[in-house]
């Protein structure tokens, strides 16, 4: 399942949409809104994304994984506009015959989702100034500190 939604994300059924007997290991990671980010406090976070261009990069994010893992089933959501603290913004669920592939098939997804999914992120930080984030970002602010 590839998904962007505006409703809040069902992890639990993503969850037992991707396991299956023939997957002895099923990783579900999940992307929440946090208070602090680089020691600025975050309010909330706004999502805006080019639906047909991200399903389509998505789709083709978990074709790669399924040609590099053994993977029996997997399922990206993202969730678009406004999500307060708290607010599960991702969900990234794998399922593979062993925990290894599982495991590295999901953080393939998740982190080459933020490099080359166009998904834009705006944060509006506690002093009233907001900064618009985009796919790649995340990553170049995270090596730097």
């Amino acid at each position: 399942m590839i998904l962007l939604t505006q409703d809040v994300i069902d992890y639990h059924r993503l969850t037992e949409d991707v396991r299956s007997n023939d997957a002895g290991a099923v990783v579900l990671f999940l992307g929440t809104v946090r208070e602090m980010t680089h020691g600025r406090q975050t309010l909330a976070l706004d999502y805006e994304a080019f639906p047909e261009m991200a399903v389509a990069k998505m789709n083709e994010l978990e074709a790669e994984a399924r040609q590099r893992w053994p993977v029996v089933n997997a399922g990206i959501i993202h969730r678009l506009g406004h999500l307060e603290l708290g607010d599960i913004s991702v969900a990234v669920a794998v399922s593979c015959p062993h925990r290894k592939d599982a495991f590295d098939a999901g953080r393939f997804l998740i982190d080459r989702l933020k490099e080359v999914v166009p998904i834009w992120k705006k944060e509006n930080w506690s002093d009233g100034s907001t900064e618009w984030v985009h796919p790649g970002a995340d990553n170049v602010r995270e090596a730097r500190s």
